[in-house]
């Protein structure tokens, strides 16, 4: 997989073999940082789920200032780490490998863009997206992505509502925004 903007255009990210890792199809990348646009420079991105982390990378690539990748599995956060050395971007890359529900009770700032692609069969990362917001990582001017199956159940939560819902095939990307009040 390669990223396809900014700084490190092209540059190959590595992934563990044999892990079982869906990455975000490259044309659904490219829509996503397009709706993004100018936002991400300068951004702290939080990348939940991150299994490659080619979300986070490519935010970076493309000006922000710092991603938090969140991966549970273990030799995947490593791969993230690496590539990041590989990159030269260590210094604006934290990688925590915990549950997303967990680790997101241990960071601490704001950010302003969080993108959360769970594996297609849990459910929507209801609890996680609750904590960030009760927390005051986040707050009605970051950008919220949720990334599921077209015919999984969207995100739908009080505190929080749809801005937008994107569908690239069977990629469903929910723009999602914390509620007035809320935060």
């Amino acid at each position: 997989m390669r990223l396809s903007g900014g700084e490190l255009r092209s540059r190959l990210i590595r992934s563990p073999r044999g892990i079982d890792i869906r990455p975000t199809p490259g044309r659904v990348k490219e829509a996503l940082f397009s709706i993004v646009g100018e936002a991400i420079v300068g951004a702290r991105v939080l990348d939940l789920f991150a299994g490659t982390g080619a979300i986070g990378f490519e935010a970076l690539s493309r000006g922000a200032a710092h991603a938090t990748f969140v991966e549970l599995a273990a030799p995947t956060a490593k791969a993230i780490r690496e590539t990041a050395s590989e990159f030269g971007v260590e210094r604006r890359a934290t990688v925590l490998c915990a549950p997303a529900e967990k680790a997101v009770t241990r960071l601490s700032g704001h950010f302003d863009f969080v993108y959360a692609d769970p594996p297609y069969a849990l459910p929507p990362p209801h609890l996680t997206f609750a904590t960030l917001r009760d927390r005051r990582a986040i707050d009605a001017a970051t950008i919220l992505v949720y990334e599921h199956r077209e015919d999984a159940p969207p995100f739908a939560v009080p505190g929080f509502t749809t801005l937008r819902d994107a569908r690239y095939g069977e990629v469903m990307l929910q723009f999602l925004g914390v509620s007035n009040g809320a935060a």
